[in-house]
């Protein structure tokens, strides 16, 4: 069974795609599956060399067995996402201790290939299709080297012949992915059961968004079509919060909304629309983000009661949909009585007993319920109120504390106690959460959302106009609005600063600014054309290049394409004479020919190299011993190969040409 043994060159790049594969998984895998692989390659190794053996059947048994275990110790389940990966790429590091023969090879080569393909379910990052294509070409690199089984030693001669033929491959790949029909999932993939929600939460209390204001991570990016509005028109409504209980404000779920307030209202809609492009990232979430009265044309979007988007099913992956948005649009310019009484509830009546105190006196002195909502502004400017991303911790009393003592707060402080003090007062109010502004790509006209854009403000109810923003930090860090969190709070030096190494901190330097724009731009090209192109974009791709898409013209169009892109690769593999590669030894054995034969002893067409070399010794006695001694280690290499054991092959070649190098110098 030589034949079916796995060559060293072969091995040594089996165990480096492996470890390729593994590494993009590294951070979400239990420490111990890493130690599995370096184990089993270590083992492996020390079998080649022959000081160790194969492990048994009960061996295999029992680590089987201990993988299941430890997977379902460390995610709790054998079911899901995560530890069905996980134990998948347990069971790839553990054939590597039984990997015999070619035909074993075979099997873990191949499934390196869909391990590759595991990872595009946490991500489809243009890095990680770069880094994915890698893998396929050291895959492939690994079965190239199987069919090569006279090199013994490393060498990268396999990796040059599966980069050419991945490329040869690549037009071909271009055609299936913009012709091939785009038909729905023919199976469920399960969902990221141990993945963190991100994002703004579905509800709210003093802290929760100066958290996530530490993060550096994109929410969501933007396309607009025509000019981009300026950023302080810029408010991302997310999530509508009417309900308070136990200090913390929270959305209405459907069965708190009574069947006759289900309906959306009637709009009557005012101005010019805002159109644009949303590209979200995943947030394990199922709300959606628009500009105020937005409406969606893209399929599955749906538009609550008070004017916000959602979806049936979670966001597992990047999302894309289509909003229109009319901002000068009146919202619910008559409020029902169930919506009043909503809008104006507070729990109990003790809580914050000084913060309803002081908002009734206002109220009383005020003309108007508009001249209430300025007042208040006017109180957050007067008043010696600090925008910070460091608040204290607040107690029972949370906006007694607040207004009256620290005076420190994030935005959902000052929204909080903004609503508050409107419902204490008979003003109905609530609290809007989302993100606010953004920062413009110049370099393809997109508005890039980070986590840190992350806001709460208020919305109160006015007679005659409805529903209309009111936001607090506006009156306490105007530059929040205008300039963005990171000149909110420059004076305390917060920005970020649990994230030292994020290219956002350093926007000052020209070029790695530059160098992040231009990376997400191309990120957005990507994941808008490429992650996210499905049967629309292709029929209207279709539909730019042929007219009038028929049955008739695709088929034309899909096999014109196929014949245009394998023709040439065919007529190249007709046209091609084989060649015959000479090894190593065949290349010493015929320069020592070339030599003997400018010495006047010419080698015969078949002729044998044993009698070649007596022919020659008969001519030159004087070279005899090192014509022998030549022709024997040809011989010995050639007619008699080493074996899988036999680790003095290289070394045996090199002696070969050290030989025949000597010999040229030798005069007869």
């Amino acid at each position: 069974m030589l034949e079916q043994r796995i060559p060293r060159n072969a091995l040594a790049w089996i165990i480096l795609s492996i470890f390729t594969l593994v590494a993009p998984h590294a951070g979400r895998l239990p420490i111990w599956v890493l130690v599995v692989y370096v184990v089993a390659a270590v083992w492996r190794i020390q079998v080649y060399r022959g000081r160790w053996s194969f492990p048994g059947r009960w061996i295999k048994v029992a680590l089987t067995v201990s993988a299941c275990l430890g997977i379902f110790a460390s995610y709790g389940s054998l079911i899901g996402l995560e530890p069905t990966v996980a134990l998948l790429l347990t069971a790839f590091g553990l054939k590597l201790t039984e990997l015999i023969s070619r035909k074993d090879a075979y099997v873990l080569i191949f499934l390196g290939y869909f391990i590759c393909i595991t990872e595009f379910l946490f991500s489809q990052d243009i890095l990680i299709v770069l880094y994915s294509l890698l893998n396929v070409v050291l895959i492939t690199s690994a079965l190239v080297a199987l069919h090569q089984p006279g090199q013994q030693r490393f060498n990268t001669r396999p990796l040059k012949q599966a980069s050419v033929m991945l490329a040869q491959a690549f037009p071909l790949m271009v055609v299936l992915f913009f012709l091939f029909p785009r038909i729905g999932p023919l199976w469920t993939v399960p969902v990221k059961s141990h993945s963190a929600k991100t994002g703004v939460s579905d509800f709210l209390k003093p802290g929760d968004i100066s958290n996530l204001s530490q993060s550096a991570e994109v929410a969501f990016r933007v396309k607009f079509q025509g000019d981009i509005p300026p950023a302080s028109e810029l408010y991302w409504r997310g999530l509508v919060m009417s309900k308070l209980e136990e200090g913390a404000w929270r959305t209405l779920g459907f069965f708190d909304v009574p069947a006759g307030e289900r309906r959306q209202p009637a709009v009557e809609k005012t101005g010019e629309p805002l159109r644009y492009s949303m590209l979200m990232e995943p947030t394990q979430q199922r709300w959606l983000y628009g500009l105020r009265y937005a409406s969606s044309p893209s399929p599955g979007v749906i538009k609550t009661p008070d004017y916000r988007l959602f979806t049936l099913v979670q966001l597992e992956d990047e999302y894309q949909y289509d909003v229109e948005s009319w901002p000068q649009t009146q919202l619910d310019p008559e409020l029902s009585p169930w919506r009043r009484e909503t809008e104006l509830a507070l729990p109990g009546s003790a809580g914050n007993p000084l913060t309803r105190q002081f908002a009734r006196e206002m109220r009383a002195s005020a003309a108007s319920d508009q001249d209430f909502v300025s007042a208040v502004m006017d109180y957050f400017t007067d008043q010696p109120f600090f925008y910070t991303l460091q608040p204290p911790l607040l107690g029972d009393n949370p906006m007694d504390e607040f207004l009256f003592q620290t005076r420190r707060g994030f935005c959902e402080h000052y929204a909080y106690a903004f609503v508050v003090m409107m419902r204490a007062a008979g003003v109905p109010a609530r609290i809007v959460a989302g993100y606010m502004g953004g920062e413009v790509n110049p370099v393809n006209r997109t508005v890039i959302v980070h986590q840190f854009d992350a806001h709460a403000w208020a919305e109160v109810w006015l007679e005659g106009q409805g529903w209309v923003r009111a936001d607090p930090t506006a009156a306490v860090a105007p530059d929040r609005i205008e300039f963005g969190l990171e000149a909110a709070v420059a004076g305390e030096g917060s920005f970020l600063s649990s994230s030292p190494l994020s290219p956002l901190r350093y926007r000052g330097i020209n070029w790695l600014n530059s160098a992040r724009l231009r990376y997400d731009a191309l990120t957005y090209q990507w994941q808008a054309w490429v992650v996210n192109f499905n049967s629309d974009q292709q029929y209207k791709l279709l539909s730019d290049v042929l007219g009038e898409v028929s049955a008739r013209k695709f088929v034309a169009v899909l096999v014109g394409t196929w014949l245009l892109v394998l023709l040439p690769v065919g007529l190249s593999l007709l046209l091609r004479r084989p060649v015959h590669r000479l090894s190593v030894p065949d290349k010493y054995y015929l320069r020592f020919c070339d030599r003997l034969a400018a010495m006047g002893v010419v080698r015969d067409p078949g002729e044998a190299p044993g009698e070649f070399a007596r022919r020659v010794a008969r001519k030159f006695p004087r070279l005899e011993p090192q014509v022998v001694d030549i022709t024997d280690r040809y011989q010995a290499l050639v007619y008699a190969p080493t074996g899988n054991g036999d680790h003095d092959g290289g070394g045996r070649v090199a002696e070969l040409g050290r030989r025949v190098r000597r010999f040229q110098f030798t005069k007869p």
